[in-house]
């Protein structure tokens, strides 16, 4: 059973929390064999096989770095003691360090040799590193009316190889909150989903999973992570029917003070959960969330809104 820990028994804890879940070594893997389990009778199980395929691509680039870490020990130090990102997505696309990753999982991806994929991929093998720059501080951005949408997964994959990596090659990074609650203290990059825990140290903690280097930070439960609400939020899952009340193993926390929701994972209903396969899966959630008129702030760099 896990201990649920409301905002103020944690705060008021004499003990803190640990502040940030690193990424496995092999987090890619674990990602593309959870798609596969996940993509067994769902709508878009095509798609997700096809994310399975990028995931095990972005697991041999992290095995086998194209590059290396492109933040100097100096400017690291810098971005902690001032509170910075040291990994800073919105200048680091800019530098453009990550461009050799998209070139290397462009060299290991394979296609059919015909078809909407192979169009793509052949879009952006013929691109050169300004018009990839672009994209890529486009979609780092939000602006995915910029990006054909067809090559938003494989500029997405690129970008969060050579995050993940990076992130895990900083020297024992000790990180404090950045300026929201939504906001990865690694790279500045907004959250994708929420994982609740159920082992050890982190037992009955949220944890917020970055959209683009995987890092995972601590948040208190029962709060908004955008408007900083504990009032009134809404739990609502498309398993509601078929769990228990609180047993749904993902679920959608709705703020009605801002209309903003962020899905949850809770790993005591299913261990194996992880945020943006969940996510991807669980489409279908935020389809009728839309619908409900909520909105949804939480990127998911692999596949455009739409």
């Amino acid at each position: 059973m896990s201990t649920i820990l409301e905002p103020g028994q944690i705060e008021a804890s004499a003990v803190m929390p640990p502040f940030l879940h690193l990424p496995p070594a092999n987090l890619f893997e674990l990602r593309a064999a959870r798609l596969q389990h996940l993509a067994e009778g769902n709508a878009l199980g095509d798609y997700l096989w096809l994310v399975a395929r990028l995931c095990r691509v972005q697991q041999l680039l992290v095995d086998n770095p194209p590059g290396g870490l492109p933040v100097a020990e100096e400017r690291q130090r810098l971005c902690i003691s001032h509170g910075l990102p040291p990994l800073a997505a919105d200048s680091l696309v800019r530098e453009g360090p990550w461009l050799v990753w998209l070139t290397a999982l462009l060299e290991h991806f394979q296609a059919e040799p015909a078809g909407p994929l192979a169009d793509a991929l052949v879009t952006l093998r013929n691109s050169d590193d300004a018009q990839r720059k672009g994209w890529g501080i486009a979609l780092l951005g939000g602006q995915y009316d910029a990006v054909p949408a067809a090559l938003v997964p494989f500029l997405g994959a690129a970008l969060q190889a050579a995050w993940s990596s990076w992130l895990l090659a900083l020297p024992q990074p000790e990180l404090g909150p950045a300026g929201s609650l939504a906001q990865c203290p690694a790279c500045g990059s907004p959250a994708m989903a929420g994982v609740v825990r159920n082992r050890g140290k982190h037992n009955g903690l949220r944890y917020l999973a970055c959209s683009l280097c995987a890092c995972e930070w601590h948040v208190v439960r029962v709060k908004c992570v955008y408007c900083e609400s504990s009032k009134d939020l809404r739990y609502t899952s498309l398993d509601d029917d078929r769990h228990a009340p609180g047993k749904a193993p993902l679920r959608a926390e709705c703020c009605p003070g801002c209309q903003g929701y962020l899905k949850q994972s809770y790993l005591e209903n299913d261990a194996a959960a992880e945020p943006l396969a969940d996510d991807l899966a669980s489409l279908a959630l935020d389809m009728r969330l839309d619908e409900e008129g909520w909105h949804r702030l939480a990127p998911n760099l692999l596949l455009a809104p739409g």
